[in-house]
């Protein structure tokens, strides 16, 4: 059978994280996959939803997810404001659909695994950011800081809005405000 790396829904292996399988037995082959939540290599809404797997790491998924967006970053920090706009309104619809529709796989609510919004997040921070590693570091300090405390409106919007826009909302705000503070000080 296939397997699959991904949460168990439960305390398990590497706190609810667990290979599973699609066919729940040898007698099963025969038969149609009987899926289980958890990462499929084959859908390309995993790869997304999952950060290309970063999500999939048992320990701080929305960190290494927020890491995994810095080369994402660096090939479209040239781009005219205008175009990177653009690619960030597409991959928030894309995300969107992929969210969405893994989250429901898993269940609903907004999986840990599920670190796209921490890519689309982060790189709302880094929208006009001066160029450098300062900067890429700073950014990434400053969105963390906001989507991990979750202060006003952040929370609120956490607890409220559900579903791929709920899973992204949260973090396009966190983001958002990382960028005011990144803006404040690339001004100063």
């Amino acid at each position: 059978g296939s397997f699959a790396w991904g949460p168990t829904g439960a305390a398990g292996p590497r706190n609810g994280w667990a290979i599973t399988t699609f066919r729940t037995s040898a007698r099963d082959m025969g038969a149609p996959a009987a899926r289980r939540p958890g990462f499929d290599w084959r859908r390309p809404d995993h790869w997304l939803a999952f950060g290309f797997g970063a999500g999939l790491v048992p320990w701080a998924p929305g960190t290494v997810g927020t890491l995994v967006a810095i080369p994402l970053y660096l090939l479209l920090q040239g781009l005219p404001p205008g175009v990177y706009l653009l690619v960030l309104v597409g991959l928030f619809l894309i995300g969107l659909w992929a969210c969405d529709k893994t989250a429901r796989e898993l269940g609903g609510g907004d999986p840990g695994a599920i670190v796209w919004d921490e890519i689309l997040g982060y790189l709302v921070t880094m929208a006009l950011a001066p160029p450098g590693w300062a900067w890429i570091l700073l950014g990434l300090v400053l969105f963390r800081f906001f989507d991990i405390l979750k202060p006003w409106p952040i929370g609120p919007l956490d607890r409220r809005v559900t579903g791929g826009l709920g899973i992204l909302l949260d973090d396009l705000v966190a983001g958002a405000m990382a960028w005011c503070l990144l803006q404040a000080v690339a001004l100063w």
